[in-house]
């Protein structure tokens, strides 16, 4: 039996992650490690928390003897690091959240695997989960390649740079198995509603205005979480050591032409007057730093792991406005408390 250390296990992201390997491999223990911060819930594990190969340990990443003592207690075969502080607004407003958690962390993880797998690096892995932010920002041609020059302009986008650079100099120092992921923008169920999508679909259902930077012209590559999931799982076991994948849906858009198109689904599902959600749209004062354009050359993944997007955008949206609007009580569990502040802070003074 595998026993799997998977991070960040209860964001948005690492749930996914997480049912894929307990319901796919039901001979593998998967140990779930989440430090239940504000993004965290287990909630969105509701439906496998009580599987046998599945176990949840409650851990801050930045607390290293914690971490090392984990690893001496559970001979890990394997980690999927996804704990992250990961949005942009807020690593603006506080760096240094961004650097303990998504560098120091990482850290703390490789020097516990480092410590804890030595004489068998060969039969043990590493995998680092990053974000296509590391690689700045393009104009309107081109694409992100995994030979692209980091660039990051972002506090958060630096922090996941670091780590990536780390990841790979453990593998290079010291010939840990280490294998990197770059992503583009996810979008699917148990999207904790900071983010564009979920926060889009939640304002227009509650008939709040839609904020949207600057002239929403800003271009992201969008990819169905469960899609990411099974990317994650193919390169897991199926990549060389030391290598590295883009993960993209071929599926580039405009801020604005995406939230036009979410009102017009959520017009439909809501049975509003065609274009009555449009209104709400409210443009607010841009980000610092706002990168213009992210687009993902993910070939490299497709030819050599026959990996390929399953949905069209379209449908995948429409599927995930369902999920938000037939989980009412997840949604109102989420969007109280420290968030409601936070979201005030970011948007409503503006």
């Amino acid at each position: 039996m595998k026993k799997i250390l998977i991070t960040g296990g209860a964001g948005f992201i690492g749930s996914h992650v997480v049912r894929r390997f307990v319901n796919t491999y039901p001979d593998y223990e998967i140990v779930n490690l989440d430090a239940l911060t504000y993004a965290g819930n287990l909630a969105n594990l509701g439906d496998i928390q009580d599987k046998d190969n599945y176990r949840f340990v409650k851990m801050d990443i930045t607390d290293a003897p914690a971490i090392s003592e984990l690893f001496e207690q559970e001979d890990f075969d394997a980690v999927i690091h996804l704990a992250a502080e990961s949005h942009v607004d807020r690593s603006i407003a506080d760096p240094t959240a961004f650097v303990m958690t998504n560098v120091i962390g990482t850290v703390n993880l490789l020097n516990a695997a480092r410590e804890n797998w030595k004489g068998s690096y060969d039969k043990k892995r590493f995998y680092h989960v990053s974000t296509d932010e590391v690689y700045g920002a393009l104009g309107e041609e081109g694409m992100f390649t995994e030979t692209t020059s980091y660039d990051p302009h972002s506090p958060y986008s630096a922090s996941k740079a670091s780590s990536d650079h780390f990841v790979r100099a453990y593998h290079d120092t010291y010939g840990m198995d280490c294998v990197i992921s770059n992503c583009s923008n996810n979008y699917g169920s148990h999207h904790f509603p900071e983010k564009l999508i979920p926060l889009a679909i939640n304002n227009i259902k509650n008939n709040k205005p839609v904020p949207v930077y600057g002239k929403g012209e800003n271009v992201r590559d969008w990819l169905w979480v469960e899609d990411h999931a099974r990317a994650i799982d193919v390169i897991f076991h199926q990549s060389k050591t030391g290598d590295t994948y883009n993960i993209g849906g071929h599926n580039e858009w405009k801020n604005i032409d995406l939230i036009h198109l979410l009102c017009e689904i959520m017009d439909q599902k809501l049975g509003r007057a065609a274009g009555e959600s449009a209104k709400l749209i409210t443009y607010v004062t841009d980000r610092a730093g706002h990168d213009l354009r992210y687009a993902i050359d993910s070939s490299k993944l497709q030819k050599q792991l026959d990996w390929v997007p399953s949905l069209q955008f379209e449908e995948g949206l429409a599927k995930t406005v369902d999920w938000y609007l037939q989980n009412e009580e997840w949604l109102n569990n989420v969007t109280s408390g420290n968030y409601q502040s936070y979201y005030q802070k970011q948007y409503e003074n503006k």
